[in-house]
């Protein structure tokens, strides 16, 4: 069985960050055009708009940079993307990293100061609490060599 992954919309070329651009990749792009990735952006379907002012996760909480607490959005936004993950049958994401939604392993500190720490965005962890395995786009290759391993069994 063919493994299924999300994929963070904005590594396919989407203008859905957080100012209006994209952080397309291509060698993201073939893959999830080649396996059939689904694409999603968890602060969209959280009812953000774009762009919209920065944020960054500090604790439980997600406040953007004008003071503003959008938590609620980036839950909303993360319980859509694991649903999406359920309807598919994805047991794999490519998430953007340091993103306070999508980061998996290291965001922003919360201080708007560029400071990272260990950690996961909202939506991967969810996801990853939920028995997908998450990773940053740096991991590409290794997501696949996984993916590929697993579709052996």
């Amino acid at each position: 069985m063919k493994a299924r992954a999300l994929v963070s919309q904005c590594l396919l070329g989407a203008p859905c960050r957080y100012d209006g651009r994209c952080a397309g990749r291509d060698d993201v792009c073939r893959e999830a055009a080649a396996r059939g990735w689904i694409p999603v952006c968890p602060e969209i379907l959280g009812g953000l708009p774009t762009p919209r002012v920065p944020a960054e996760r500090q604790g439980g909480r997600v406040t953007a940079r004008d003071g503003a607490d959008v938590t609620d959005q980036y839950r909303r936004g993360a319980e859509e993307a694991l649903r999406l993950a359920k309807l598919y049958g994805a047991k794999y994401a490519l998430l953007k990293e340091r993103s306070p939604s999508c980061g998996a392993g290291a965001i922003y500190d919360g201080t708007f100061s560029g400071q990272l720490v260990p950690g996961d965005g909202v939506a991967a962890a969810l996801l990853r609490a939920n028995g997908v395995a998450v990773f940053g786009e740096s991991e590409l290759a290794e997501m696949i060599k996984r993916m590929e391993w697993d579709e052996e069994i």
